[in-house]
C-alpha cells in the first residue's frame, strides 16, 4: 500500500509539474536598456487620450477617439518591447497593442509584426493574437498569419513584459520572457524585410475583435485604458547600414533559441495556443505556404 501511495503521488506530481511556468533560462527584457517615452516615441494620434506620468504611458478609447504612439525611427531588426497592463472589466471590441509596422510608408502594401489583446467579456481570458503581415493590407488580399494564446496570469492585475525579436533569420514573440511563437524566415516572399517603426495604440476593432465580432465595444463602460512602461527599442536603425549586427534574444550571439527556451515555447504552446493559422481547415494555405512544412 505505501508503495502505490508514492507510485500515485509521484504521478500526481507529474502531473502538476507539467504545468508550471518554467524558466526560460535567460531574460532579453534584463539584457536591452529600457527607453524612455518621449526618448524613442512620439504621439501619432488621439494626443488628448495619452498621458505620460511617473514613467507609465497611459492611453485610452472612449466614444470620440482612441489613441496610438510611433517610435521616432524606422529599424531593420532588433528587440522590441513594453510591459503592459490591460483594463479589466467588459473590453469587448477593444484592442490593446504593441507592433511594427510600414504601413504608412507603404499603404496598401505594408508588412506588420503584431502583439494584440483582443477584448473580452466579463469572465472570459483576454486573448493575445501574435500575427505576421508580409506585404499585403487593405488591398482585398489580406493574408494574416495568426496565432492566438490565452494567458497564464490576469493581465489586467499587474504590468508583464510583451516583446518581439525582428532578426534577419526569424521573428520571436516573448511574454516575460518566454518565447511563446517562433516564425523563422523560410522565404523572402514569406518574410518582411522593409524598414518598419514600433507602434502601439488602443482602438475600436468592433468589427472582427471579440469572438469574431459577436460582441462590440459598448461604450457604457468606457474609458478603456492601456498602460505601458519599460519601453525596449534596440537593433539596427534604417540608416544604420550593413555594418550593423542584429541583435540576439537567446544566450547564443548568433541567435536562435537555447534549449532551455524552446522546451519553455513547447509549454506555453501546449498549455495556451488556442488558434494556429496553419491548423485552420478553413484558410487557404496556399496562401501561406509555409503551413506546408509547419
Amino acid at each position: 500500500m505505501a508503495a502505490l501511495l508514492v507510485t500515485l503521488c509521484s504521478l500526481i506530481f507529474m502531473l502538476c509539474s507539467t504545468n508550471a511556468q518554467p524558466s526560460p533560462g535567460y531574460s532579453p527584457t534584463s539584457k536591452f536598456r529600457t527607453v524612455g517615452f518621449y526618448q524613442g516615441f512620439r504621439n501619432l494620434w488621439g494626443a488628448q487620450h495619452q498621458r505620460f506620468d511617473q514613467n507609465t504611458l497611459t492611453i485610452w478609447l472612449d466614444s470620440s477617439s482612441g489613441s496610438g504612439f510611433k517610435s521616432n525611427t524606422a529599424f531593420t531588426s532588433g528587440y522590441f518591447g513594453a510591459a503592459m497592463k490591460l483594463h479589466p472589466g467588459y473590453t469587448a471590441g477593444v484592442i490593446t497593442s504593441f507592433y511594427l509596422s510600414n504601413n504608412e510608408e507603404h499603404p496598401g502594401n505594408h508588412d506588420e509584426i503584431d502583439i494584440e489583446f483582443l477584448g473580452t467579456t466579463p469572465g472570459k481570458p483576454y486573448t493575445l493574437q501574435t500575427n505576421v503581415y508580409i506585404r499585403g493590407s487593405g488591398d482585398g488580399r489580406i493574408v494574416g498569419r495568426e496565432m492566438k494564446f490565452h494567458l497564464w496570469f490576469d493581465p489586467t492585475q499587474n504590468f508583464h513584459n510583451y516583446g518581439m525579436l525582428w532578426s534577419p533569420n526569424e521573428i520571436i514573440f516573448f511574454v516575460d520572457d518566454i518565447p511563446i511563437r517562433r516564425y523563422p524566415r523560410k522565404s523572402d516572399y514569406t518574410f518582411p524585410t522593409r524598414p518598419m517603426w514600433a507602434y502601439g495604440s488602443i482602438w475600436d476593432a468592433s468589427s472582427w475583435a471579440t469572438e469574431d465580432g459577436k460582441y462590440k465595444a459598448d461604450y457604457h463602460y468606457q474609458p478603456f485604458i492601456g498602460r505601458y512602461t519599460n519601453f525596449k527599442l534596440s537593433g539596427c536603425r534604417a540608416d544604420a547600414g550593413a555594418s550593423c549586427h542584429a541583435v540576439s534574444a537567446s544566450p547564443s550571439p548568433s541567435g536562435g533559441l537555447s534549449g532551455q527556451q524552446y522546451q519553455a515555447m513547447q509549454w506555453a504552446q501546449n498549455n495556451y495556443l488556442v488558434y494556429d493559422y496553419c491548423k485552420d481547415w478553413r484558410r487557404d494555405h496556399s496562401q501561406t505556404p509555409e503551413c506546408y512544412s509547419h
